[in-house]
């Protein structure tokens, strides 16, 4: 059974880095086809909130792991948390 999780993330202060890696970080997304994606920026582009299931922790770990945001250091603080949704 699937399990849903809340990944919350903060940029670092690198804007021209951060334009040239969000076309491959929301394909990337997009191309994972995951349950329940949804996701999108903070109307200040300060970060964003994305939420998906997969079957564990570990999961979706690797999953967030794999983000060109993350790849590319452009993420100062982040979170991933496992959603109880009621």
């Amino acid at each position: 059974m699937n399990k849903r999780f809340v990944y919350f993330y903060f940029m670092r202060d690198r804007p021209e880095k951060i334009r040239q890696a969000v076309q491959t970080h929301v394909d990337y997304w997009r191309e994972l086809n995951l349950n329940n994606y949804t996701g999108g920026p903070f109307s200040d582009r300060s970060g964003g909130l994305i939420t998906f299931e997969t079957i564990s922790l570990e999961k979706a770990t690797q999953i967030v792991s794999k983000d060109s945001f993350v790849k590319g250091d452009l993420i100062e603080n982040k979170w991933l948390k496992e959603w109880l949704v009621e």
